[in-house]
């Protein structure tokens, strides 16, 4: 089933649907470049080789600035771009908000629950739902530029990367549909499929011109990004549930059958395997230059050397780690699903603070200055910020 080729019937049929030709309004201030800064967290993870790494650090102590309610969980993360959080929630509507104040700014509905985390590129806001559509919204008001159909709920992030012939930007994102597409940003035309053997559920990592993804066929494909077609595919043992984090030619990720791997891009070969107790990973890594910070459905959070996988320390909290940590400065800040927010050092994962809001929290931080927004079940989205 897995393949490259491109079924011209098939994108005819599903290609993207024309909402309007205009330009519109981009908002002031919002970063251009797709990465993390002192002031914008523009997508799932930060950057695009999903390496969940803050460009700022974070007070010893935070408090709530505001709280936003929506009508269901919210398991999306958020996007903080030009002074505004977007974020999605399984009420079916994405939302833009006031960063000072959580202010609705705007909201756009779809036809199915919004995990997917918002990217915010050019103006624009990349997200996908469950009804099946990648969506692109224009940042300022929410108005709808185009729809891309695909033929499954879209759960994972989008990603982006810039065409090699400088002619614009493309969309990656994969679909329960089993296939990953790249997608015009600028059209919502497609550029090319390529088709899995299962579910994709996480967000297609991108660095050193190839995409780095996983899902429910338990393989780690490794694609051409200009061509869609395939690198390498590597054996993961089982379905990987999360989103692969790249650094340095290495792909680092966890799967179902409770190992957490490390895997070389260009030989294909396993560098490192991490195994602790008999639980899952979900929760996507955070790596720096020397560690690799994970969630555990053990209830615990992991820190490991980054060049052998040995255990650096474990922080147990007393629910499932499905959030993806983020490394702010010398801390880490992660939600579980014993609902709590915890902010922990990095250097020996030791607990520094937390905060009960009661219900799980499987969607993943957004930082920005000293600011840490993030949705929990309970419906809510919360700001915080340090003291």
């Amino acid at each position: 089933m897995r393949k490259a080729v491109l079924n011209e019937i098939w994108i005819m049929r599903r290609t993207a649907i024309a909402c309007g030709a205009g330009l519109g309004l981009v908002l002031a201030g919002v970063a251009d470049d797709g990465v993390a800064t002192k002031q914008d967290w523009p997508m799932f993870r930060g950057n695009p080789a999903l390496t969940g790494i803050a460009a700022t650090g974070l007070p010893e102590r935070l408090s709530v600035r505001w709280k936003f309610q929506t009508d269901d969980p919210v398991k999306s993360s958020a996007a903080i771009v030009g002074g505004r959080v977007f974020v999605g929630s399984d009420d079916e509507n994405v939302y833009a908000l006031d960063l000072a104040t959580g202010k609705k700014q705007w909201a756009f509905k779809t036809d199915g629950p919004v995990e997917s985390s918002p990217l915010v590129l050019g103006g624009k806001v990349y997200v996908g739902s469950g009804d099946g559509f990648l969506y692109c919204l224009d940042a300022a008001d929410g108005g709808k530029r185009w729809a891309f159909e695909t033929m499954d709920q879209i759960p994972g992030a989008p990603n982006w990367v810039a065409r090699p012939d400088g002619t614009g930007r493309s969309i990656l994102v994969g679909s329960y549909d089993a296939r990953l597409y790249s997608i015009d940003a600028l059209t919502g035309q497609t550029n090319w499929l390529y088709e899995t053997g299962n579910y994709i559920n996480g967000a297609p990592a991108v660095a050193d011109g190839v995409t780095a993804f996983g899902g429910c066929d338990a393989i780690l494909h490794v694609l051409d990004l200009e061509k869609g077609t395939l690198r390498k595919e590597m054996e993961a043992g089982a379905y990987i549930a999360g989103s692969v984090a790249i650094a340095d030619g290495r792909a680092y990720f966890g799967h179902y059958e409770n190992e957490f791997l490390c895997f070389d891009l260009k030989t294909g070969e396993k560098v490192w395997t991490f195994q602790d107790r008999n639980f899952p990973y979900f929760s996507s890594p955070a790596v720096t230059a020397d560690k690799v910070v994970f969630g555990g459905r053990d209830r615990r959070l992991h820190c490991v050397r980054r060049d052998t996988g040995e255990e650096l320390w474990h922080f147990a909290t007393r629910g499932k780690v499905d959030s993806s940590p983020v490394v702010a400065g010398d801390k880490v800040v992660v939600g579980s699903d014993d609902g709590r927010l915890y902010l922990v050092s990095l250097e020996t994962g030791k607990a520094l603070w937390n905060y009960e809001i009661g219900e799980a929290i499987t969607a993943s931080p957004a930082v920005v200055g000293n600011t840490v927004v993030i949705g929990s079940e309970d419906g809510w989205v919360y700001c915080f910020e340090g003291q």
